[in-house]
C-alpha cells in the first residue's frame, strides 16, 4: 500500500476527521477498531463508521487490506499534510492567505496565552535561522 500526501482533492468531513484521528494514532484497524475508538464519545453505531470508512476509502484518504474475512484501514495521507493543507485554507478563506491576520484575530480575541506567545515566538526564532 502506497502513502501518498493528499486525498484525491474531497473535502474530508468533520466526522471522518474522528475517523481519520483514530487511524492516524493506530493502523491498521478494522471497523470494529475504529469503533472502539470514536463510537461511544461520539454516540455513533457500527454502521455509522462502516458508512464514514466507505467514504474515506473513495476519497482516497484510506486504504484497505482484506485480512479473512474483515478489512483494514491505514491512512493514505499524513496527519501532517492534511492538518497543513486545512490551515491554509482556513488562512485562504477568512483572512486573505495572510497568516499575519489569523495570529492578529487570535491575539485580539484572547485566544492566545502567554504559553502559546512563548511557542510562536520560539518557531519564528527557529524560522530564521
Amino acid at each position: 500500500m502506497s502513502r501518498k500526501s493528499e486525498s484525491n482533492g474531497e473535502r474530508i468531513s468533520d466526522a471522518e476527521h474522528a475517523v481519520m484521528e483514530a487511524l492516524w494514532d493506530r493502523s491498521p484497524l478494522s471497523a470494529v477498531e475504529v469503533c472502539d475508538q470514536v463510537c461511544e464519545q461520539r454516540g455513533w453505531s457500527m454502521p455509522t463508521v462502516k458508512t464514514l470508512l466507505s467514504r474515506l476509502v473513495t476519497k482516497g484518504a484510506v486504504g484497505t487490506e482484506p485480512e479473512g474475512r474483515k478489512f483494514l484501514y491505514s491512512p493514505l495521507i499524513e496527519r501532517a499534510d492534511y492538518v497543513g493543507g486545512e490551515s491554509r485554507r482556513l488562512v485562504d478563506r477568512l483572512f486573505g492567505g495572510r497568516a499575519a491576520s489569523l495570529f492578529a484575530q487570535l491575539a485580539e480575541s484572547e485566544a492566545l496565552t502567554d504559553s502559546d506567545l512563548s511557542e510562536i515566538e520560539a518557531l519564528l526564532k527557529e524560522m530564521r535561522k
